[in-house]
């Protein structure tokens, strides 16, 4: 997932799903910039507290619905999901920069493809990329619990 990202070192990129921080700390090393966003506060404080005894100071967290982005934080150069959707919300190209790209996992609960977005015009062009099964991604305008 972090590959097809084609990070260069000087993008602001949006991380959906913080879980343990560890795509968060690899993100950190390749961007300039990650804002991550967690559902569970308990998991994001945990990784908040290791990164930060790690020393990394590029990194910003909150805690909410991880399906609306982080609208005040936008545009994003890139954005990745870890966790699988029905489809890329809005929220997810409306937040992305003219330019840039979006890796997730989408379909259904028990079938999905990682996908790569590509923001042309204000639209986005998709490429199917490997099967894959993730984790849903829940949320307004992800899976409900």
């Amino acid at each position: 997932m972090t590959e097809l990202l084609q990070l260069r070192g000087d993008e602001k990129v949006l991380e959906i799903g913080t879980g343990s921080g560890y795509q968060t700390a690899i993100l950190a090393e390749l961007a300039r910039e990650v804002f991550t966003v967690e559902r569970h506060g308990n998991l994001s404080a945990k990784a908040q507290n290791v990164l930060s005894l790690l020393n990394y100071e590029n990194i910003c967290f909150t805690v909410g619905d991880g399906t609306l982005g982080w609208p005040e934080k936008a545009p994003f150069d890139r954005i990745i999901v870890t966790a699988a959707m029905p489809a890329i919300p809005d929220t997810y190209r409306e937040q992305l920069r003219e330019g840039g790209i979006i890796v997730a996992p989408v379909g259904d609960r028990l079938s999905q493809n990682l996908v790569r977005a590509f923001k042309r015009r204000g639209e986005l062009s998709v490429e199917q990329h490997s099967p894959c099964v993730f984790v849903q991604l829940v949320g307004e305008f992800g899976f409900r619990d």
